[in-house]
């Protein structure tokens, strides 16, 4: 499955603002966001934090999610994440 895009703007399904939260909120708060989601929905996360740029791929690869990428908006990045299949997460 994969995201859909528009006049190269990616689709969503739920929106995640994380601006002006420092590591590790913005993957906490996508954790638990995308543990309410279907698996194939996107969210979109909005983050100021650099390090959401490391910490969010990395954390999309442990959890079993798809990390589709990020795109500058404003004074924040937007990350793309897919939501992986249901899987117990580990403790």
């Amino acid at each position: 499955m994969r995201a859909r895009v528009y006049a190269g703007r990616m689709e969503y399904d739920v929106d995640l603002d994380c601006e002006g939260l420092l590591c590790p909120l913005p993957v906490l708060r996508a954790r638990k966001r995308l543990m309410a989601l279907r698996p194939g929905q996107v969210l979109r996360v909005r983050a100021t934090d650099g390090m959401a740029a490391v910490d969010l791929p990395h954390f999309c690869t442990g959890a079993g999610h798809a990390y589709l990428g990020a795109v500058p908006e404003g004074g924040a990045t937007a990350h793309f994440i897919r939501r992986g299949e249901n899987r117990p997460e580990p403790e």
